[in-house]
C-alpha cells in the first residue's frame, strides 16, 4: 500500500497569495509511506529555495513519486496535514470576497490534476487532524509499544496541541489545548518585543543561557497560570502591554542589551515550567514511563534536555522534523495504519530520505560545467582529504548521499569545521551565516566517543538528530571552544558507522589527525536561503560565501578567481518566486523618486534595491538568457559591465536572482564526458 502526505499551502511557487495567518499553510513537504515504511521524504523549501515554503508541495511529491517508480494514479491514499473543514473555514476567511467558497478537497484536487495530469478520485483524497498527525509522526517512529505523546505548536485545526497514549498502533487523546493557550504563540508573542517574528524562535532559545531569568520572573508569572490536573493558561493578551512598561522594546537590526537576554531567560524558563506542570501529572496519573514529543515546540532543545536529565521518563522520542513538515510524515503513517499496514515497532535510526547527488559522472559533470569559478580535484580518500583541510584550520561545505528529512543538517548537507578554536564560531557567522555572533553551532562525535566528551543520562549514547541539549564534560569546554556554548551545553549529534559511514569516516580521519572525534557541524547554507539540496545548489552556496573548500561526493572543490569573461559565460534568470517592480517612493521626507526592485513573493518585505541599468537588464530576460549577450545588446562599456555583474552578484548572494551555467556549456561538458 502506498500512501502519501502533503503538508503546506494550496497554491503555486509563482502565484500569489493573500497574508495568511501566523499558523497556517507553512514547511511544506511530502513523504511516501510503503505499508508503513518511509520510501521517500522533503521538504519543499529545499527544492523551490523559499524558506518555509507555503506553496503547494509539487516538487516534492514528483521526486517521492519518481523515487518509489510510480505515477500519482498508482498511490492508494492521499492526506493533507489539516481537516477539511478547518481548511475550509480558513479558505472562507482569506477568499471573503469570492462569490462562491472555495472547498479544500476540490482546489486539493484539481492542483494534483494540473500538476500531474492525472485526475485524482475523490475516494482517494483524506484531510487528516493536524496534531493527530503530529503525534502519530513521532508515536510510529519511535519504537515504543506504549508512550505518553505530547505534540504542540502555535496553532491547527483550532487548537494547539494534544496529550495522548500511545498502544500498540493506537493513540487515544487524553487532552487537548486550545488555541489561546497555544505555547507556540506564547513564544511568539514575547520574542516579537525582542525584534524577531515568526521561525526565529530558535534564535531566542540560544539567547536565553545569557541571561538571568529572575529580574523578570514575577513578570512572566502574570502572563501564565499553572492549573489543577496538569492544566495550565495563557493570558497572551497581557504580554504586550507589560512588556513595552517594563523593557526597552528592540527592533530588528537594534543591539542586545542585558534586559533583551534575560527577557529570553524568563521565557524559556516560564515554557519549561509549564511543559514540566503537563507532563508531571499525566506521568504521575498513567504511570507510563516512555514520551514522544512532536510540533514546533518540540524544536526548543533545552527544553527537552531538561527532561532528558530530569528522569521524569524513562526514554524519551522526540520526531526529528517535528515542525510541520512532520506532519507529512504523519499524516501517511495514518493512512497506512488505516489500510492495515502500521510502522514497524522500532526506533528511527536515520531521516535520510531526501534526493540523491547522483552518479559520481553526474556530479562531475556539474562541476565541470561552472569552469573557470572553480577548481576541482578527485580524492581516492575523501575522509581523509576533509580532514586534512579541516586540521589545518579550513571550513568546508560538505555534501554527500541522500539529503535529511528535517530542519537539521545532520552530515549530508553540512558545513564542518575545528570544533576546537573557539574563533571558529564567530568566523563561520561572520563568512557563511551572516547571523548574530551568540548563537552556538552543534557538535557531531562518533557514537562510540560521545560519553568521553558529553555528560549523557545512564544508558543512552545514541542521539542522531540534534534534538537535545546536553552538558559538555567540563574538562572539555575549553577542548570543543566552538561547539560549546556560554552555560557548557551543546546541541548533540551522534554519529553512527552503520547508519551513516560517510560521515563517520570523516570525523574518525579527524580523530586520527588530531585525537578529537568531534566536528563542528551546521546547516550548509547561506542567510538568505534554506539548507543546499543538490549539487548546483552547493556550488552556490560555495561561490557566494567565503567557505574555503567544498567537498561533494569523492571531490575536492576550490575556488578560482573569475574573470569578467567567466561571469558573462554564465545565464542569469529570476527564480519563480521573484518579481521586478519600477515604483514611485519616497527617499527622503520631501522627495520621491522612481526606484527598482526585486521582490521575493508578492508583499515587498523581502526586497532589494537595484540601479534602473540592471532592473532594464534584468526585464530583458525571457526564460534563461547569457549575461554576456544581454550585456552586449545593452552596449555597456566595460567599466559599467564590471559595475552590472558586481551588483548581479550582490543580488546573486542574496538569491534575488539565478546564475548558472548555459545549456551550452552543459551540452560542451556532456560532449566532452561521452568523447
Amino acid at each position: 500500500m502506498l500512501c502519501l502526505g502533503v503538508s503546506g499551502g494550496l497554491d503555486r511557487i509563482y502565484e500569489s497569495s493573500p497574508e495568511l495567518p501566523n499558523t497556517f499553510l507553512h514547511d511544506a513537504a511530502a513523504v511516501l509511506v510503503r505499508d508503513g515504511r518511509v520510501i521517500a521524504a522533503v521538504e519543499e523549501e529545499r527544492l523551490n529555495r523559499v524558506k518555509h515554503s507555503n506553496k503547494f508541495p509539487s516538487s516534492s511529491i514528483r521526486y517521492c513519486l519518481s523515487t518509489a517508480g510510480v505515477s500519482l494514479g498508482e498511490i492508494d491514499r492521499i492526506a493533507f496535514y489539516a481537516t477539511e473543514a478547518y481548511c475550509n473555514s480558513m479558505l472562507e476567511s482569506l477568499f471573503m470576497s469570492r462569490p462562491n467558497p472555495l472547498d479544500a478537497k476540490l482546489l486539493l484536487r484539481q492542483l494534483l490534476a494540473r500538476e500531474f495530469g492525472t485526475e485524482v478520485d475523490a475516494a482517494r483524497v483524506f484531510f487528516v487532524n493536524h496534531h493527530e498527525a503530529h503525534a502519530a509522526s513521532a508515536f510510529a517512529m519511535s519504537g515504543f509499544e506504549q508512550s505518553l505523546v505530547f505534540a504542540v505548536d502555535g496553532g491547527g485545526d483550532f487548537c494547539s496541541g494534544l496529550l495522548a497514549v500511545g498502544s500498540g498502533t493506537e493513540i487515544t487523546q487524553l487532552a487537548s489545548f486550545p488555541e489561546h493557550n497555544s505555547l507556540g504563540l506564547f513564544y511568539l508573542e514575547t520574542i516579537r518585543y525582542l525584534g524577531y517574528g515568526l521561525f526565529d524562535e530558535y534564535k531566542v532559545m540560544g539567547l536565553a543561557p545569557y541571561g538571568n531569568p529572575a529580574p523578570y520572573r514575577e513578570l512572566f508569572a502574570q502572563f501564565y497560570e499553572l492549573l489543577d490536573n496538569g492544566g495550565y493558561r495563557i493570558h497572551l493578551d497581557r504580554i504586550g502591554g507589560a512588556l513595552i512598561r517594563n523593557i526597552q522594546i528592540r527592533r530588528k537590526g537594534m543591539p542586545f542589551t542585558q534586559q533583551h537576554r534575560d527577557v529570553s531567560a524568563s521565557l524559556q524558563e516560564a515554557l519549561e515550567r509549564i511543559v514540566f506542570h503537563i507532563l508531571r501529572h499525566h506521568r504521575e496519573v498513567t504511570g507510563i514511563t516512555r514520551l514522544c514529543l512532536a510540533g514546533g515546540v518540540a524544536h526548543n532543545c533545552t527544553a527537552n534536555g531538561k527532561l532528558l536529565y530530569s528522569g521524569l521518563f524513562d526514554d524519551i522520542f522526540v520526531q526529528p522534523a517535528a515542525h510541520d513538515a512532520g506532519c507529512a510524515l504523519g499524516a501517511a503513517l495514518m493512512m497506512s495504519n488505516e489500510l492495515g499496514r502500521p510502522a514497524p515497532r522500532e526506533r528511527l535510526s536515520d531521516v535520510y530520505w531526501g534526493p540523491d547527488l547522483g552518479t559520481e559522472q553526474a556530479v562531475e559533470q556539474e562541476l565541470n560545467a561552472w569552469f573557470g569559478h572553480l577548481d576541482i580535484q578527485r580524492s581516492d580518500d575523501i575522509a581523509a582529504s576533509a580532514a586534512d583541510w579541516m586540521a589545518n584550520g579550513a571550513v568546508i561545505g560538505w555534501a554527500q548521499g541522500r539529503s535529511e528529512f528535517g530542519p537539521r543538517a545532520l552530515g549530508n548537507r553540512s558545513i564542518l569545521a575545528d570544533p576546537r578554536p573557539a574563533e571558529n564560531k564567530n568566523r563561520i557567522n561572520a563568512m557563511v551565516k551572516k547571523r548574530e555572533g551568540y548563537r552556538p553551532f552543534a557538535p557531531s562525535v562518533l557514537e562510540e566517543d560521545a560519553s568521553q566528551f558529553f555528560e549523557l543520562p545512564d544508558g543512552k549514547r545514541e542521539f542522531p538528530f540534534m534534538n537535545f541539549v546536553v552538558r559538555v564534560r567540563e574538562a572539555h569546554h575549553s577542548v570543543l571552544g566552538a561547539v560549546t556554548h556560554v552555560d557548557g551545553t551543546a546541541r548533540l549529534q551522534t554519529v553512527s558507522r552503520k547508519t551513516n559511514p560517510a560521515y563517520w569516516d570523516v570525523i574518525n580521519a579527524f580523530k586520527k589527525r588530531t585525537g578529537i572525534p568531534v566536528l563542528l557541524n551546521t546547516s550548509f547554507n547561506n542567510n538568505a536561503e534554506p539548507i543546499v539540496e543538490s549539487v548546483s545548489d552547493a556550488i552556490v552556496a560555495f561561490l557566494t560565501t567565503d567557505l574555503d573548500g567544498l567537498v561533494v561526493g569523492p571531490f575536492l572543490v576550490k575556488k578560482r578567481t573569475a574573470t569578467l569573461e567567466d561571469w558573462c559565460t554564465l545565464s542569469v534568470s529570476l527564480p519563480p518566486y521573484a518579481s521586478l517592480h519600477r515604483i514611485r517612493s519616497y527617499t527622503a521626507e520631501d522627495r520621491q523618486e522612481t526606484v527598482c526592485e526585486i521582490r521575493m513573493g508578492h508583499s515587498g518585505r523581502d526586497s532589494m534595491r537595484i540601479s534602473h541599468e540592471l532592473f532594464d537588464l534584468l526585464m530583458r530576460i525571457e526564460g534563461d538568457a547569457s549575461l554576456g549577450r544581454l550585456l552586449d545588446t545593452a552596449m555597456f562599456d566595460q567599466a559599467k559591465r564590471e559595475d552590472l555583474v558586481k551588483e548581479l552578484r550582490l543580488a546573486w548572494e542574496q538569491r534575488m536572482v539565478r546564475l548558472h551555467p548555459t545549456r551550452a556549456a552543459c551540452l560542451r561538458i556532456d560532449a566532452q564526458g561521452a568523447a
